[in-house]
């Protein structure tokens, strides 16, 4: 679903840009909240292994292929406003080195795919999480429903500023039908990618699944005959459990994924350039500003072999977004430890 430069129109486009960077510049506080000593370690990661999966197009059908969006994922896993920014970090890498997603649309790109994603999928997650029973099991159902629903969301509302701004005169009816059809289809594979991601850290660590933080239920016990939550039962801190394994296993799993699983990915357009060719709104589609990078359209220029141009384009892809997102995080985790040492409390006053 990333947006090229000409879909939309540069007043619509300027706005989005603005729903973009204030979205951003919210989750970007938000996030201080969230990244602790479970999540911070493993948001660049989350980065990096849906820029991968992103690679990995699905056939659909009538010569139709999908990719993960990724926004259930990472709100599931590193928490809501997390979420949003590793989206975004992920939509700007493959705007500037990939050439995929317009420069002029990245505003577009990270309203849709970042932000409309994640806040329809953690709220749909939070709802479900609270009426299912507390087993591991109702985290993976409330992740595939999340998931599932988020993608119909997004083409939504990809569709509504189409209406609003699109450089072309088509029927927005005829575009909301096909969007939606498609991406439904698409969403389906979303739910299942999420899911089974989810489902796997939560077997082996849930305390490192934001989405998973309540799951445990509390042990009551009775005191002068009212209910009050027992003490916590002495065990290893969540710090000092190593997160090595998990980082690099899902590292490996990232870098697998993108330098060669990726090769055998659909060649198929995806819902939005299938529906764009479709529906006629492709017609003033701009040349991207990073057409002539190294890396457009994924693959290593002078490299003639598809399957290394390919791979090394995607393990170089990874690299660069893990690097990205870790230093990102990295800054806001350290911004909230400051404001913890800075504050009244810490400071004995």
């Amino acid at each position: 679903m990333h947006v090229p430069d000409g879909f939309i129109d540069a007043p619509v486009s300027a706005a989005t840009g603005v729903v973009a960077a204030a979205a951003v510049a919210v989750s970007l506080r938000g996030a201080r909240r969230e990244l602790d000593e479970r999540t911070a370690p493993l948001a660049g990661l989350v980065a990096a292994f849906i820029f991968a999966v992103q690679m990995l197009n699905f056939p659909v059908a009538a010569g139709t292929s999908g990719h993960l969006l990724g926004g259930a994922l990472a709100a599931i896993l590193v928490g809501p406003y997390t979420g949003v920014l590793c989206v975004s970090v992920v939509l700007l890498m493959q705007g500037i080195l990939f050439a995929d997603g317009g420069l002029t649309a990245l505003g577009v790109n990270i309203t849709d795919m970042a932000v409309v994603t994640t806040v329809v999928a953690y709220a749909v997650f939070r709802a479900l999480v609270k009426v299912l029973p507390r087993k591991r099991r109702s985290i993976t159902v409330a992740s595939f429903a999340a998931a599932l629903l988020s993608v119909p969301a997004a083409a939504v509302a990809f569709t509504f500023i189409y209406w609003v701004g699109g450089t072309t005169d088509v029927s927005i009816g005829k575009v909301t039908t096909a969007m939606v059809g498609v991406h439904v289809l698409i969403g389906i594979g979303e739910a299942v990618i999420t899911a089974l991601t989810v489902g796997a850290v939560v077997a082996v660590r849930p305390d490192l699944v934001y989405g998973a933080r309540d799951l445990r239920q509390r042990l009551k016990l009775r005191v002068n005959g009212e209910l009050v939550d027992a003490p916590d039962p002495v065990a290893v801190p969540v710090a000092a459990r190593s997160h090595r394994k998990v980082w690099l296993a899902g590292l490996v799993t990232s870098l697998v994924l993108a330098g060669g699983v990726s090769f055998y990915a659909s060649a198929s357009p995806d819902g939005l350039e299938k529906v764009a060719a479709d529906q006629g709104i492709d017609k003033n589609t701009e040349k991207h500003a990073s057409a002539d990078s190294p890396l457009a359209d994924y693959g290593v220029k002078d490299v003639d072999d598809a399957r290394l141009s390919g791979g090394l384009a995607g393990v170089i892809g990874v690299g660069v977004t893990v690097v990205a997102g870790s230093t990102v995080f990295w800054a806001v985790r350290r911004r909230r430890t400051a404001d913890a040492d800075a504050s009244p409390v810490s400071a004995g006053v």
